[in-house]
């Protein structure tokens, strides 16, 4: 198993921290609003009034941090992971049958009952993505290359931490050329940004190097940022992706925020 991103672990932790505080903050304006409504509830009335648009306001901005501190949970326990014991060997499990298998059964749900709220949830929230498109590190870990790719998840299994994945567009070298189905260790996943929520995307500075979804590939290639104004100006990076040289020079490509994740820690292209 890779080792953990420690620089990621701490950045996702340090934004963690930013949104609870930033939580803490919008919840004593709403409690402020509140007191006001309170108070005066005629002020509504008013004409020009705009007490409750600003209360609306609030509460959705609590409600987009919420769901950023999910994502960034789920990116979170993902990088923990790989300090965890992974689960029983793929042969180890099929030994398992007939009574063995309802034995393990039961077993397990007394396991997951007994395991914290918080590891439970972090658990949901990665079988959630059930149905989605994350980032996949198809490759094993002595390979001499990192092979990411777009893939969709089929299932989580809870117990052995293992996704079982679907390459739905594999490239012209794959023999057959029909799509792939992967069990790979949570360390080998990276959620995307939502697509409808640019809020859960990292604000990566210019200079930072990143995993990035190559334009029109399913193929994520180490890029470099080169400028940060995606939040103010556009909901795309502008990037410089590795060995893409033209003409003597790297271009600059846009790729979508949702297209984009941290770079793990020793990448290998």
């Amino acid at each position: 198993m890779s080792s953990p991103d420690i620089t990621a672990i701490l950045e996702y932790s340090k934004e963690l921290d930013r949104l609870r505080k930033e939580q803490e903050d919008v919840l004593v304006e709403i409690n402020k609003m509140h007191k006001k409504l309170q108070a005066t509830p005629e002020v509504v009335e008013k004409p020009g009034d705009s007490s409750l648009s600003k209360l609306k306001a609030l509460y959705t901005h609590a409600k987009d941090l919420s769901e950023s501190e999910v994502n960034f949970s789920t990116l979170l326990i993902g990088q923990l992971d790989t300090l965890l014991p992974s689960g029983p060997s793929g042969q180890q499990r099929r030994r398992i049958e007939g009574n063995d298998q309802k034995r393990r059964k039961m077993k397990t749900d007394s396991d997951i009952s007994r395991i914290s709220p918080n590891v439970r949830s972090q658990l949901e929230a990665w079988a959630s993505l059930k149905g989605e498109q994350v980032a996949a590190r198809v490759t094993p870990d002595e390979s001499e290359k990192d092979e990411w790719f777009v893939v969709k998840v089929i299932h989580f299994d809870k117990e052995t931490k293992e996704f079982e994945v679907l390459d739905e567009e594999p490239g012209d070298d794959d023999e057959g050329g029909g799509q792939r189905k992967y069990k790979l260790p949570m360390s080998n996943i990276i959620p995307f940004p939502k697509r409808n929520d640019p809020s859960t995307a990292q604000d990566f500075p210019p200079g930072r190097q990143v995993l990035a979804v190559y334009p029109g590939t399913t193929a994520l290639y180490k890029a470099t940022v080169v400028n940060n104004n995606r939040k103010r100006k556009t909901d795309e990076y502008s990037l410089e992706f590795d060995d893409d040289e033209e003409d003597g020079s790297l271009p600059q490509r846009s790729v979508p925020f949702h297209k984009v994740v941290p770079l793990p820690e020793g990448h290998r292209q």
